[in-house]
C-alpha cells in the first residue's frame, strides 16, 4: 500500500512539474506541386505532435511575393531555391533554407493510348502542350530548360499553354485544355492513368525544392516542431513515396 501511494506521488509530483506546452497552429505556403505530399505529411505531424497546421499552396513565386508583402505565413516550402535564399538575404529568415526534396519532371498526356515520349514531343503532332510559367514556377524553369535542351523552344512557343503554377499545368492536361504537358512527377506518381515519359535529369538543372522557417515563426513551438518534423526519416518516407528524391 505504501508503495503505491509513493507511485502515486511520484505521478502526481510529474504532473505538476512537467511544463505544460499548449497546442498551436502553425501557418505554412507550400509550392503547388508538393500538395499531396504535404496533405499526407500534415496529417502525420498533426496526429504525432498535437498541433495543427494551415496550409496555403500556390505557385513559389505568387507566395514569395505574399511573403515578402508580411503575409502571415511562418514557414514556406517553395519548388525551387532561388526565393527561399531570397528571403534569407533579405533577413526575413534567420535560419538557412534546407533541401526538404528533389523534384522529377514529366511529360504526361491524360490519354493512355497517346504516345508520350521524346519522339512524340519532337514530332510536334499536338495542338497544346501545357507548363507551369517559367517566371513564377520552378517546374516550369525547368520545362522551359528540357525544349531549349532539345532545341524545341521556338518550334513549339506557339503551342505553350502557361499555368500559374505546376498545379494548374497539370489540370490544363487532366481537363483536356491540353493533349501533354510538362508536371512533376509528384502529381501523377500514385496515378496509373494517361501516360507519361520520365524526362532525363540531364536535361535540365535539378529541381532542388528548398524550405525556410521565417521569423514570424521562430517563437511559435508548433513551427519550429515542424521544422524539425520535414526533416525527420517520418516524413522523408512520405516525400519518397509521393516520387522525390531526398538530398544526400
Amino acid at each position: 500500500m505504501i508503495a503505491l501511494k509513493k507511485i502515486w506521488l511520484s505521478i502526481l509530483l510529474a504532473l505538476i512539474f512537467t511544463p505544460y506546452v499548449a497546442a498551436e497552429d502553425v501557418h505554412i505556403a507550400v509550392a503547388a506541386n508538393f500538395t499531396a505530399a504535404m496533405k499526407e505529411i500534415s496529417r502525420a505531424f498533426e496526429r504525432e505532435s498535437g498541433h495543427k497546421t494551415r496550409v496555403s499552396f500556390g505557385s513559389t513565386g505568387k507566395l514569395y511575393a505574399q511573403i515578402v508583402n508580411n503575409a502571415p505565413f511562418e514557414l514556406f516550402l517553395a519548388a525551387g531555391q532561388e526565393r527561399p535564399r531570397l528571403l534569407y538575404e533579405q533577413a526575413v529568415s534567420e535560419q538557412k533554407p534546407i533541401t526538404y526534396a528533389i523534384g522529377k519532371l514529366v511529360l504526361w498526356s491524360r490519354d493512355a493510348q497517346r504516345e508520350v515520349s521524346l519522339a512524340a514531343l519532337q514530332a510536334g503532332d499536338f495542338k497544346r502542350l501545357a507548363l507551369g510559367n517559367p517566371k513564377t514556377a520552378p517546374y516550369g524553369t525547368a520545362a522551359a530548360q528540357v525544349l531549349k535542351h532539345l532545341q524545341l523552344g521556338q518550334a513549339l512557343r506557339k503551342k505553350w499553354v502557361l499555368g500559374e503554377s505546376i498545379a494548374q499545368a497539370y489540370q490544363f492536361v487532366a481537363t483536356g485544355n491540353a493533349e501533354l504537358g510538362f508536371v512533376a512527377l509528384a502529381q501523377v506518381s500514385l496515378n496509373d492513368s494517361g501516360a507519361r515519359w520520365l524526362v532525363p535529369q540531364s536535361y535540365y538543372e535539378p529541381i532542388r525544392q528548398n524550405a525556410i522557417l521565417l521569423k514570424r515563426g521562430r517563437n511559435n513551438p508548433a513551427a519550429s516542431a515542424f521544422w524539425s518534423y520535414l526533416q525527420s526519416p517520418a516524413a522523408q518516407a512520405i516525400i519518397q513515396q509521393f516520387g522525390y528524391a531526398i538530398p544526400q
